[in-house]
């Protein structure tokens, strides 16, 4: 099995430790967020182990210069106001140097992975290629997920149908964490039921379209595209 760790959200974590005061910013010093680092770093491979034999785990992190933010100013604009940690960068160059970690340009890190991911699973095979991530994005993905949240800890084995039906899911559902919602007051119910005959590609994009051209009209078809644009991850 070849592993293919998405490692931003884990950077991001930890980088963050339980606050024992008010007063505390809740940030760990780089020398424990590196240690915090590679402890569950080393936990999500050990587990992997237990059930599938690894050849080879490839990390990524880091992405530089996405291009979704030329489409519209308004992805992940709800981020701005984060507090962002202090160690934050120095740990991204730590991953780098120590995993020997893979930096994407011009897109964002689960591009990157989503890219390896259709090369490999296309040379090897796509029971032997794994995505480790806690990003739901991968979901449009027909390819095995290991979830390492503490919550979840598990695998998903998404078929070609479960990938197309999240992918045109999220285009009517939106994604919150990434302040992307072209159909507002659309959810999940409304997806079950306009989804119930769709087996094809062709008939969930009848299906988004239909409900684009009924919020958007004449800019229907501008709207469709750059929802597209910025949800669909790149595979090559």
């Amino acid at each position: 099995m070849i592993v293919l760790v998405d490692a931003d959200s884990l950077v991001w974590s930890s980088c963050y430790r339980q606050k024992e005061s008010i007063e505390d910013d809740g940030f760990n010093t780089l020398e424990d967020a590196k240690l915090k680092f590679d402890e569950v770093f080393m936990k999500i491979i050990n587990t992997i182990e237990v059930s599938y034999d690894v050849d080879k785990v490839i990390t990524f992190n880091d992405a530089k210069g996405n291009f979704r933010k030329e489409i519209t100013k308004s992805y992940k604009a709800n981020r701005i106001s984060a507090d962002k940690p202090p160690i934050l960068n120095e740990l991204h160059q730590y991953v780098k140097e120590q995993y020997n970690s893979i930096q994407g340009q011009g897109v964002e890190t689960d591009d990157i992975v989503a890219t390896y991911w259709k090369t490999l699973s296309t040379t090897f095979g796509r029971n032997e290629v794994l995505i480790v991530s806690i990003d739901k994005d991968y979901k449009q993905l027909p390819c095995i997920i290991y979830d390492y949240h503490y919550k979840k800890q598990c695998y998903y084995d998404i078929s070609e149908q479960e990938a197309r039906r999240n992918f045109y899911e999220q285009m009517i559902m939106g994604d919150t964490s990434d302040n992307v919602n072209y159909c507002k007051g659309y959810g999940k119910g409304y997806c079950l039921k306009a989804f119930k005959d769709c087996l094809s590609n062709y008939s969930y994009i009848k299906v988004v379209f239909s409900l684009y051209k009924k919020i958007y009209r004449s800019k229907a078809r501008e709207k469709y595209l750059e929802c597209y644009k910025l949800l669909k991850l790149k595979t090559e």
